[in-house]
């Protein structure tokens, strides 16, 4: 698999088969994503992986929380800048109406969007779940240097044949989910990933996002 076919077929995945991903493979992914550039050779990531019992563990806990916290603890950053404004506002809100297009909720139907968002923490039935966190100390670059490795570990999942679910919404569990996996103070939450092999029947996983064309966002000069 080529890089560009890689990009083009990385998508949300957001129903995985009930198959587990040999450690092997996991480490396979994660020691090619390793290479991912940061400043300074820095490599501010941290990752935390759970799959099989203790996963299980781990998502019963978030259930069982969600009965009286629904919303959960809180996020230690803004996942989405106050009052978005356009044209990423409108990006997000099309993003949102296809997914659910995909799976027949309606804009009303506040029931069916709410259980879909709900899947999110059950981590969309993946096999295993990463958990990605960087030192407090770190700043923006170094979170920018975050961001291109979470894309390697995708993009290394697709030549395992693996798909991927990137999932922000797991900022809003920091307290939860570093007591369960021992993370350190120091350590601050970023997102969460489900990993593994993709449901193709699945309505949800044949949604492809729009991607807008490059006049509206390269300036060439020179050329």
């Amino acid at each position: 698999m080529d890089v560009l076919e890689a990009l083009k077929t990385r998508i949300t995945c957001r129903a995985f088969l009930d198959k587990p991903v040999p450690e092997a493979t996991l480490r396979a992914v994660l020691e090619g994503a390793k290479w991912a550039p940061s400043g300074g050779n820095l490599q501010p990531w941290h990752v935390y992986a759970l799959t099989g019992a203790k996963l299980a563990e781990f998502l019963a806990l978030i259930a069982e929380k969600q009965k009286t916290t629904p919303f959960g603890e809180g996020s230690e950053y803004p996942i989405y800048p106050k009052d978005l404004k356009d044209p990423y506002k409108a990006r997000r809100f099309k993003c949102g109406e296809d997914m659910y297009a995909s799976i027949g909720v309606a804009r009303e139907d506040k029931t069916g969007r709410l259980m879909q968002f709900a899947r999110n923490f059950r981590a969309f039935d993946a096999p295993v779940m990463l958990f990605f966190a960087i030192d407090r100390q770190m700043g923006i670059d170094q979170w920018a240097d975050l961001g291109m490795f979470v894309q390697s570990v995708m993009l290394m999942a697709r030549e395992h044949g693996l798909h991927t679910a990137a999932q922000e919404a797991w900022a809003i569990w920091p307290k939860t989910i570093a007591q369960f996996t021992g993370m350190p103070d120091e350590l601050m939450l970023f997102c969460g990933m489900g990993l593994g092999y993709m449901d193709e029947t699945a309505p949800i996983n044949k949604l492809r996002t729009d991607r807008a064309p490059l006049e509206e966002w390269v300036t060439f000069s020179g050329f």
